[in-house]
């Protein structure tokens, strides 16, 4: 997975995962998506 580097040295997932405005189950399904392609919301 592609990532950046921060200001503070971290590395983030260049990923686009809007769930503003989301029903709750389609908010759930993408976040499950997302977690089955290997992101991680440490």
């Amino acid at each position: 997975m592609e990532k950046i580097k921060l200001n503070n040295d971290l590395e983030c997932p260049i990923i686009g995962l809007g769930t503003f405005m989301l029903s709750p189950t389609d908010a759930e399904n993408s976040v499950r998506e997302a977690l089955k392609m290997g992101v991680s919301f440490d």
